[in-house]
């Protein structure tokens, strides 16, 4: 069956290869880590040792989002157990860099691509004790091969309806995958039955709630916000709007409402994240489009900031630190077509939470929130022009919803522990 899923891939791989050649022609996608993904030529590291307090975890992370996600895991398991070596793999350019920036000196490498001989070189040359994957990462070779070796988990496990669909069409083939899994820590209930419905037993399932609600930053003074809060020139009177993780569709929604309302609302600054860094240049040409005055991160001083009502940040790694600002805080990626981002990170500093209608991704944290009334929902530009005038104009009810969902946040954290305790025995 390995061998079947690698003519498989190459098939796809011939498929996608106008396409890749063409990304990593005009947008540089995909050269990084080529001998790692391709051939499984990762670092090569020593036996982690004979003694049972030594242990090499490999942990997987997809993208910027997971790579965040690690944080909390990390910092438990290297407290309780000073003597592991943990290894982190991503899957994108962007993942790695993060990773990279945030969790240096670990090792960072790329995940091999599922290929048999990627994979058995890749765990021979790392040759770790456990495999840790985030959210979801059902690659067969690699867990094939990896569960020859070690323990395969996965923590903070989500699985959409429409993945658990897909999967269920795969019946026997994606059944034998799911039962090499020594364990599997998800999310909520939800979670859970989807997992069984697609292969998995009631041993391997622990609902442990969700990991993204453990380590976020809570404390608007912590010191890197307090940095930027200098660094953008803003003031307490100031009303910051924040979309981070942003797509074109918030950006062009709210460069218009800061042009439309300049005059009327002095105080209102808007400041800019977008989701992915090969997206700063296009979004500063909207900025310019818009007449207003802006200044982009990679050029911003105190003096330069003080007066500007328009940033754009170009910069990665940044956003849960610039979320510390934002009174009112608009979560990208909701209004197109990609599901929607994490939104629990403004939600924990207190800020007024607004997002899409296309939340999918975060479906339970969406319902979670508005169940609390932690959160609205933006259908129109007129209930986005009608939120945000609200939330100026009424201020007291609006830090009300604010610290609703920072309540609701502190409230639901403990995944983290409950997680490195189920790893603990494996």
């Amino acid at each position: 069956m390995p061998y079947v899923r690698n003519l498989v891939y190459l098939a796809l791989l011939i498929l996608m290869s106008p396409w890749l050649l063409l990304a990593s022609v005009t947008k540089g996608k995909y050269r990084q880590g080529f001998g790692e993904k391709l051939l499984g030529l990762v670092p090569r590291l020593p036996a982690s040792g004979v003694d049972s307090s030594q242990r090499r975890i490999w942990l997987h992370a997809v993208s910027v989002g997971e790579v965040n996600l690690l944080q909390p895991i990390l910092q438990e398991l290297e407290q309780r157990y000073p003597d592991w070596e943990c290894v982190i793999s991503t899957t994108t350019r962007t993942g790695y860099d993060l990773a990279r920036q945030k969790y240096s000196p670990r090792r960072v490498f790329y995940c091999p691509l599922d290929f048999t001989w990627a994979v058995k070189t890749s765990l021979r040359r790392i040759q770790p004790d456990l495999l840790i994957l985030v959210e979801l990462e059902l690659w067969p070779n690699l867990i094939h091969y990896a569960s020859k070796l070690c323990p395969v988990t996965i923590i903070n496990g989500r699985l959409s309806e429409k993945s658990a669909n897909g999967y269920r069409r795969l019946g026997f083939l994606i059944r034998p995958t799911i039962r090499k899994l020594e364990h599997i820590a998800v999310q909520n209930q939800q979670y859970a039955d989807r997992f069984l419905e697609i292969g998995a037993t009631e041993e391997q399932l622990t609902v442990t709630g969700s990991i993204k609600f453990d380590g976020v930053e809570s404390n608007r003074h912590n010191e890197k916000t307090l940095e930027l809060k200098a660094l953008a020139g803003i003031t307490d009177d100031d009303v910051v709007l924040l979309t981070g993780s942003s797509q074109i569709e918030e950006e062009k929604l709210c460069l218009n409402y800061l042009k439309a309302h300049l005059d009327e609302f002095p105080q209102l600054k808007l400041i800019l994240v977008p989701r992915h860094p090969e997206r700063f240049d296009q979004v500063a040409r909207l900025c310019s489009d818009s007449g207003i005055a802006f200044v982009r991160r990679s050029e911003m001083d105190a003096s330069s900031s003080a007066n500007t009502r328009l940033m754009l940040i170009d910069a990665i790694g940044e956003l849960g630190a610039w979320w510390g600002l934002a009174d009112i805080a608009f979560v990208g990626g909701s209004l197109g077509s990609r599901g929607g981002q994490n939104m629990i990170e403004p939600a924990a500093y207190g800020a007024t939470v607004c997002f899409g209608p296309n939340t999918w991704n975060f479906r339970d944290i969406v319902e979670l929130m508005l169940q609390h009334q932690a959160a609205k929902v933006i259908h129109s530009r007129e209930q986005f022009d009608a939120f945000i005038r609200w939330c100026i104009e009424s201020p007291q009810e609006a830090a009300q919803m604010g610290q609703a969902a920072a309540t609701l946040v502190a409230q639901q954290q403990g995944a983290t522990r409950r997680t490195v305790d189920i790893l603990s025995y494996l």
